[in-house]
């Protein structure tokens, strides 16, 4: 999102974050159900976002067609969204999903599994990663997005914490042209800002020890100046050394980086 989307969907984080959200248990399947109404109806969430329409109208709208339908908490996210401006209907329907995938980590956070929720999505994003066959079945267009829904519900029931079964059911399920395993980072990354954390996705060659993690986390965490969140990923081809990405930046230190450096300043 930029601009004025942007603005607005901090503003309606920041709103949701002063609800007793934990206590509201149905709010973030209600909202990610509206988001997955709103993406099926370019009308209504073309309608719903138009800047050149009133806000009290834009408002008036949304209640009459979910009036009766959702909550009274649900009702109250989706008319202050409404009221909001967005440069786009997607972008409120991200807007409204984004909520929902919040009220869930706000619940989870509450109830102490937010760290379990936040693991098990990153080791899930590392599944689909490393398993070609299970990754060409969720990426393969011809197959009914449901039928890919039912073979991760097939792999996580009874495994997976029921809360991080529906936000992976809702990726899966309702891609809107997503990928994956990039959807299932930034909830990682959604989960890591709760606590006002970074997440360093630290790949080395073979398992570090505990005390290994925490070292280096006090490390990054020094030079960035916030508290760090290792997720270890294990990748043979770094041979050796440390490769770190936080958002955007890469810290690599990896012996296959530092070979791969060699290589060129002799090519040239």
């Amino acid at each position: 999102m930029l601009g004025s989307s942007r603005s607005s969907f901090a503003a309606a984080r920041e709103a949701l974050a002063e609800r007793d959200v934990a206590s509201e248990s149905d709010l973030s399947a209600e909202l990610l159900a509206i988001a997955n109404a709103l993406a099926g109806s370019a009308g209504l969430r073309g309608a719903l976002s138009d800047s050149g329409t009133e806000a009290a109208k834009r408002v008036a709208l949304a209640r009459s067609v979910f009036e009766g339908k959702i909550s009274s908490a649900a009702m109250e996210v989706l008319t202050d969204l409404a009221g909001r401006r967005w440069n786009s209907g997607s972008d409120l329907v991200d807007a409204v999903e984004g909520l929902g995938f919040e009220a869930a980590l706000i619940t989870v956070e509450a109830a102490g599994r937010l760290d379990t929720v936040e693991d098990e999505l990153f080791r899930i994003e590392r599944l689909i990663a490393g398993d070609d066959q299970l990754r060409q079945a969720l990426s393969d267009r011809a197959v009914e997005p449901q039928a890919k829904a039912e073979l991760m519900h097939s792999l996580l029931e009874g495994v997976a914490d029921p809360v991080t079964q529906g936000l992976v059911r809702q990726l899966v399920e309702h891609p809107r042209g997503r990928q994956l395993g990039e959807a299932l980072t930034a909830l990682v990354e959604q989960s890591s800002r709760r606590r006002q954390h970074l997440l360093a996705t630290v790949t080395v060659a073979a398992p570090i020890s505990a005390d290994h993690q925490t070292r280096l986390a006090a490390a990054l965490g020094r030079i960035y100046r916030r508290e760090i969140d290792i997720q270890l990923e294990i990748d043979p081809e770094v041979l050796g050394g440390v490769k770190v990405r936080i958002g955007d930046e890469v810290i690599d230190g990896s012996v296959a980086h530092r070979l791969e450096g060699i290589r060129r300043r002799l090519a040239g």
